[in-house]
């Protein structure tokens, strides 16, 4: 079993940035991709990040592109996400998601572990 809390939301002003947390507990974390999710108010759940287990394959919605990294430090089971230049669109529950051996967004989107999810709102 595998237990994810994510941390680092808040209100920023866009062109902020911010970086949110996401550390894990149970489970060898370096055998599970990793990857964030955000959801808007009315709006399904959507796809943002994905990193494999090593590191080495990484994934991004469009949307983030040049905007956000994502990155992790196996050795203390956490994955991050640090987000520059944020915009009001970006206002959203961030949740982190773990899938055992997952490399792809596909993979990824049908995660074994989610976290509780941490706001992230961007003012205009």
């Amino acid at each position: 079993q595998v237990q994810l809390v994510e941390s680092g939301g808040g209100l920023v002003q866009a062109g902020a940035s911010l970086r949110l947390s996401c550390a894990a507990s149970g489970g060898t974390f370096s055998d599970y991709g990793m990857g964030w999710f955000r959801q808007a108010p009315g709006k399904e759940r959507e796809f943002v990040a994905t990193i494999s287990g090593g590191g080495s394959i990484i994934y991004y919605t469009d949307s983030v592109k040049g905007r956000f990294t994502i990155s992790r430090d196996n050795a203390k089971k956490t994955v991050y996400l640090q987000m520059n230049s944020l915009k009001p669109e970006d206002t959203a529950v961030y949740y982190c998601a773990a899938r055992w051996r997952a490399t792809t967004p596909q993979n990824i989107g049908v995660p074994n572990y989610w976290g509780q999810g941490t706001q992230v709102t961007v003012s205009s």
